[in-house]
């Protein structure tokens, strides 16, 4: 399973970013996927996260409203799209997934698969 991230990386406040994530490799209905992100000095923490077999979703107080997590129906590739930006918002972000899942998880030691990440910059 191979997951690797792209996606514009520097944004004024207020403005908008969409992440996507190539997955390749699994088959899998039941699984989570995920974004993460880590500051220099802090845990890396989820950011969003959607269960493929029931669509059900979980999203961080922090963005809650202003980011969305989706995926295509083929399962190849996810995206996050994050709105309203804040200079809070600056991070390494990282797509994961969690297969085969059971439940929608958002610990980040039940990710087995990770993508390499990429820099978010919000500044103006």
């Amino acid at each position: 399973v191979q997951l690797a991230e792209s996606g514009r990386s520097s944004v004024q406040p207020g403005g908008s970013l969409s992440l996507s994530c190539s997955i390749s490799g699994y088959s899998d209905s039941r699984a989570s996927i995920a974004w993460f992100r880590q500051s220099p000095g802090n845990p890396r923490e989820p950011v969003a996260v959607l269960y493929t077999r029931t669509s059900s979703t979980y999203y961080s107080d922090s963005v809650k409203g202003r980011f969305t997590i989706s995926r295509n129906p083929t399962r190849t590739t996810m995206w996050l799209q994050t709105n309203f930006l804040t200079p809070q918002d600056t991070a390494m972000y990282y797509c994961a997934a969690a297969m085969p899942a059971h439940k929608i998880s958002i610990i980040p030691g039940a990710f087995k698969y990770w993508g390499q990440g990429t820099q978010v910059t919000v500044s103006s």
